[in-house]
């Protein structure tokens, strides 16, 4: 991995301050222990020490894990401790205070946010501490602009009489990293709903699945659905990835359709979207998308996976 990836989590200024503002609010000077997990450069590691934390621990297993401890080494940084190895493969006793994750992807669960805190709470935590972030809710909303449509259907302009229509369904089984226009969604996101949400301070599971439903207002052409999250880091700080909040260097995730939906006023457009994301399998997405009429009659029904658009 390239240092380049991490200068764009550094150059976050909304994501930087709103988990300065959590750790604030959450350490005791003096008293509070705090475990950093998947700390890259260190950025929170450091600020936990800044404000006055007794000792931290940073967890990081990729090649950055060497730039974290320079950059400790630089910032004498003395009740930070380096563990470069994954939290759940750490067995020595630890017990903290406060646990901070900023392990989020374009879809939050990409990096296994869940499982990680999962593990971490039960074996660091101490009773009554925190974790930050809390929570996580994710939002779903139908995509009336045809640009991104338009640009995954490069194969069938290809032209010379070709017929590249598999490979256009395998691209169009596929998620994309897109930032998205608030015009550009039905009602100018007003109309988003939330189709899922995970509470990271208990039990929950990895796999997810979540609905939403839309009945039309007015004739409108769906494209494909837009999905984006919001975070809380306590009661009274979060941030969202969504295209009417401050950017960040995370975008909104776009599903492709197989074909637009022509919608005409009143009718009902449903989708149902499932995740299953762990270390070893990495994350699996499908959805699939209902266009019901204004009697409930079903005129079309929509599946995709994201499993059919890797090459075989």
């Amino acid at each position: 991995m390239r240092i380049e990836y991490h200068r764009t989590l550094i150059a976050d200024h909304v994501r930087n301050e709103a988990f300065f503002s959590a750790l604030k609010a959450a350490i005791v000077p003096g008293k509070s222990v705090v475990a950093d997990i998947g700390a890259g450069t260190g950025l929170l590691g450091l600020m936990a020490s800044k404000l006055g934390a007794k000792e931290v621990f940073l967890f990081e297993t990729a090649e950055v894990a060497a730039v974290a401890g320079a950059v400790l080494k630089a910032n004498k940084a003395k009740r930070c401790h380096l563990i470069p190895c994954h939290s759940t493969e750490f067995r020595d006793k630890l017990a903290v205070d406060i646990i901070v994750s900023e392990t989020l992807g374009n879809y939050a669960l990409e990096e296994n946010i869940i499982t990680t805190l999962a593990d971490a709470r039960q074996r660091f935590l101490k009773p009554g501490g925190k974790v930050i972030p809390n929570r996580i809710i994710q939002y779903v909303a139908p995509v009336v602009s045809p640009r991104i449509d338009s640009e995954l259907r490069a194969w069938e302009r290809v032209g010379h009489g070709l017929d590249l229509s598999v490979a256009q369904t395998m691209s169009l089984n596929n998620a994309y990293v897109r930032a998205l226009k608030p015009d550009e969604v039905l009602d100018g996101c007003r109309s988003s709903m939330v189709w899922d949400e995970i509470d990271l301070t208990s039990e929950t599971k990895s796999k997810r699945r979540g609905e939403a439903e839309w009945r039309l207002p007015r004739p409108a052409t769906i494209h494909g659905l837009a999905t984006w999250w919001k975070v809380e880091l306590s009661a009274a700080v979060g941030f969202s990835t969504g295209p009417l909040s401050p950017r960040t260097h995370w975008e909104q995730l776009y599903f492709p359709l197989l074909s637009p939906i022509d919608g005409a006023a009143s009718d009902l457009i449903s989708v149902e979207l499932r995740s299953a994301s762990s270390e070893e399998g990495g994350t699996h997405l499908s959805w699939t998308a209902l266009h019901r009429n204004a009697e409930n009659k079903i005129l079309a029904r929509q599946t995709l996976d994201l499993d059919k658009g890797y090459l075989p």
